[in-house]
């Protein structure tokens, strides 16, 4: 006969392996302006609703509202106006932000500034984007990370600078892609108007944040079920961990 005691604990921990399998995920979109003053991250939460990632948590230090039509959204963002991927790597800024906002998976849409204000050679943003992941796997190991391929500006002659950025993206994100923490390149150029799809020659206006949601989203689909199993998958750890300590009692 087994023990009241022991099917009570039994039930507690089924019910603390539930919790964990359905608790919300943690999702950051970090990057610069386009990430910060933009409205794609209100379509994008938008479009989340009535599928199996309503409930996903946008995490961020950043909150603004920017005029989106929608009192709703989760706000959260760590999008920095103006901010340079080589200087948020050398200052180490992401490791306070991600300490902060733990997450279990992060976009992340930079470069554009390094390349406008600064012409900073391709490289070195490469570089920056390395150390970038790195931080982003010390704060968490299972880190799913989707890494834009920039969207063109409409302005100056800056496209071709741009392009070498976004070429470069692919093969580095193939040399940095692990199992645990998979990189995955949506490309944001291609098919976006730099003049058309953009309010001011940098930003989306709302066509292009269409066209951004439209790119993000299936990649980030496949980040949250990554993140998804990975839950399910320690819960069930947990789950036979505490199976094993349990006494056995007739």
């Amino acid at each position: 006969m087994v023990s009241v005691k022991l099917l009570s604990l039994a039930t507690l921990v089924g019910a603390a392996v539930a919790q964990n399998t359905t608790a919300p995920l943690r999702y950051m979109p970090f990057g610069d302006s386009i990430t910060e003053i933009t409205c794609w991250r209100a379509k994008l939460w938008e479009k989340l609703q009535g599928t199996d990632w309503a409930t996903t948590n946008f995490v961020g230090s950043g909150k603004n509202e920017n005029a989106c039509r929608d009192t709703k959204y989760d706000r959260d963002n760590e999008g920095h106006s103006g901010f340079l991927a080589i200087n948020i790597a050398n200052s180490k800024q992401l490791v306070g932000w991600l300490q902060r906002n733990p997450a279990d998976v992060i976009t992340m849409h930079l470069g554009t500034n390094d390349i406008v204000q600064q012409n900073k050679p391709v490289d070195q943003i490469i570089a920056a984007f390395s150390t970038l992941v790195q931080v982003m796997r010390d704060s968490n190991p299972k880190m799913k990370i989707v890494v834009a391929q920039i969207i063109p500006m409409g302005m100056g002659n800056y496209n071709g600078k741009v392009q070498a950025l976004n070429a470069a993206i692919t093969p580095w994100a193939a040399g940095k892609n692990t199992t645990a923490s998979p990189i995955w390149v949506v490309d944001q150029y291609t098919g976006y108007s730099g003049s058309a799809d953009n309010r001011d020659g940098i930003h989306p206006n709302a066509g292009g944040d269409d066209k951004m949601v439209s790119v993000w989203y299936p990649a980030l689909v496949s980040a949250f079920t990554s993140a998804r199993a990975d839950q399910v998958a320690a819960a069930a750890a947990a789950a036979a961990a505490e199976r094993r300590e349990m006494p056995f009692i007739a």
